[in-house]
């Protein structure tokens, strides 16, 4: 105690942890908003923000709702993420369950299937679901050679939303999984008891006591399809079907003179707000979550339901969906990278090839691309993990008066899309005095990709240190240690499983993270996932491929050491 003490005073002198709450504050707000403040500003002004001779306007909005097409643009994003969500929100939560609460055959190894997709990008999802059930797509040419014509087309509106809301139900099933696993087993068996058969109980009492699990999923998902870039663009692009971010993505990278840089700045606008108040609209829902709890003080034990006869079908549907929605996908992807063209008529053992990965391997612009994306996820999960400690910690387990302003403003990204976001960092390093020495480097790609995922190292720490006793921080502070002091040397070693869980899932977003990169890098900072793009738009299926097959590679990789070596909590 002594030591503690006598580090107390000295940081008493200079009031350290006055210091420390408010420039974590400071540098918080400026890193959230300085991205989303050049927007604001661009949708407001007639000329690029660059350009001195700029004065107000409004004249972008005006031209953005007269520009030709535009409402079409904006009715493909309603219906494209309401789709996606609808899709998700059905097959997510029967999954969930009939994974969680059923005595389903095979539930533990479907279970670690269904999460396989949220380790990876959508871009990669999107390929993998190109290489399969595109035009000329393995499944698409099995259909016609056996079938006589494939039922699906990916290049419309609504294909596009069936393939993001299947993309997407894994992320359903996992939030949905953790509510049916704890409801409350002797609400099903009065059901039973009643004559209601399994599926009856199933869908009269546990997925209505879900309900705030498929709300709170719902809203997600809904966000994530308007906000969503690979399988617009990759489908849609085409056929010509745009959305608000293929908008975005076009006119602002790709277009042909130069970016319209006000349209863009209004549209962006729109997309914020937009996603701003779905965000807000998903916390108002949740405010009744209280009346659907059913685990309480008495004990309940956990049991799962008796399927019957219906055991065997339930598996075959279960299974059917994961072989055709998940396993055929990564199937598709590892099994294109190694051959030089992939077609059910042919045995792929017959054309298999390491071409693919000769090439890559063999160019140093990939190779390249594959280091900074591990040096950016490495690096960058340590320092945002230190980051976001430092605010929890502020946020949580401090007296500074304005801690749940700054828990707002830090969770404030999830209501910042990923092309928002990256072009709010392209207009900032432009605009902002002193911030072109960051321009192309992937010091800019860890800032903003740090940015963008502090609530989700926000909720790996958080959770973790709420259980913790006040108890610890006042024996402390009575023995004279001040708040840092305090905090590092009793608070922060007890979290530390939280915290590499908070590495771990920074790691992994980090890692696939692609979209906000987009506006950002140069050549000298690409990363996997913006050369993949670049190749896909180049129609280089089969290097695109072999990247996407490294990258899965290197995060599954990693989410085994992660999980046995340091025992992070990796998505439950």
């Amino acid at each position: 105690m002594t030591d503690i003490s006598h580090a107390g005073a000295a940081g008493r002198g200079i009031d350290r942890s006055r210091a420390i709450y408010w420039g974590v504050a400071a540098l918080t707000t400026i890193l959230v908003f300085g991205p989303i403040t050049p927007i604001v500003f661009q949708a407001f002004l007639d000329k690029p923000l660059y350009d001195e001779t700029a004065v107000p306007t409004i004249g972008n909005f005006t031209r953005l709702v007269n520009e030709p097409g535009m409402a079409g643009v904006f009715f493909n994003t309603l219906y494209f993420g309401a789709l996606t969500m609808i899709v998700a929100q059905v097959f997510g939560a029967v999954m969930a369950v009939l994974v969680g609460r059923t005595n389903l055959p095979g539930r533990k190894w479907l279970g670690e299937i269904f999460i396989w997709p949220l380790f990876v990008s959508n871009l990669v999802i999107a390929f993998g679901w190109f290489t399969m059930y595109g035009p000329s797509g393995f499944m698409t040419l099995a259909a016609k050679t056996y079938l006589g014509g494939a039922p699906w087309n990916l290049y419309t509106v609504t294909g596009m939303g069936i393939v993001a809301g299947l993309s997407q139900a894994p992320l359903t099933y996992l939030m949905c999984l953790a509510a049916v696993t704890k409801a409350d087993p002797l609400l099903e068996d009065a059901a039973r008891s009643t004559g209601a058969g399994p599926f009856r109980a199933l869908f009269s009492v546990t997925i209505p006591m879900i309900r705030p699990a498929i709300i709170y999923s719902a809203v997600l998902n809904f966000v994530v399809g308007i906000e969503m870039l690979a399988i617009p663009l990759l489908f849609g692009g085409p056929s010509g079907i745009q959305t608000v971010t293929t908008f975005l993505y076009n006119a602002g990278i790709n277009a042909a003179v130069r970016p319209e840089y006000g349209i863009v700045g209004a549209a962006a606008v729109i997309l914020l707000i937009v996603v701003a108040f779905l965000v807000w609209l998903q916390g108002f829902l949740m405010k009744g979550a209280g009346r659907f709890v059913t685990v309480r003080g008495k004990a309940s034990r956990p049991s799962t339901l008796d399927l019957g006869a219906w055991r065997w079908p339930a598996f075959l549907f279960v299974f059917a969906f994961a072989f055709l929605t998940i396993i055929s996908i990564f199937g598709g992807i590892f099994m294109r990278s190694a051959v030089s063209f992939l077609t059910p008529l042919i045995p792929f053992w017959k054309v298999m090839t390491t071409a693919n990965f000769e090439h890559v391997l063999g160019s140093a612009t990939y190779v390249r691309s594959i280091v900074n994306s591990v040096l950016v996820a490495t690096i960058g999960a340590a320092i945002g993990t230190f980051f976001i400690l430092v605010i929890a910690l502020v946020a949580r387990r401090s007296d500074f008066r304005h801690n749940r302003a700054l828990e707002y403003i830090a969770l404030f990204p999830r209501a910042l899309p990923g092309i928002i976001a990256g072009l709010g960092f392209f207009y900032a390093v432009i605009w902002l005095p002193g911030a072109d020495i960051i321009r192309g480097t992937i010091a800019v790609l860890i800032l903003a990709f740090m940015i963008r995922y502090i609530p989700v190292g926000f909720g790996a720490i958080a959770p973790a240190l709420a259980q913790v006793g006040e108890e610890l921080d006042r024996g402390a502070r009575i023995s004279g240690a001040d708040w840092w002091t305090t905090v590092t040397r009793i608070i922060v070693p007890i979290l530390k499983p939280a915290l590499f869980s908070c590495y771990a899932l920074l790691f992994i977003h980090f890692f696939k993270e692609y979209v906000t990169a987009a506006f950002l890098y140069q050549p000298g900072s690409e990363i996997i996932g913006t050369t993949m793009l670049q190749l896909v738009a180049q129609g280089d299926n089969g290097p695109v491929s072999a990247l996407a097959t490294i990258q899965v590679i290197i995060t599954a990789a990693f989410v085994i050491l992660a999980r046995r070596v340091m025992g992070a909590k990796i998505y439950g």
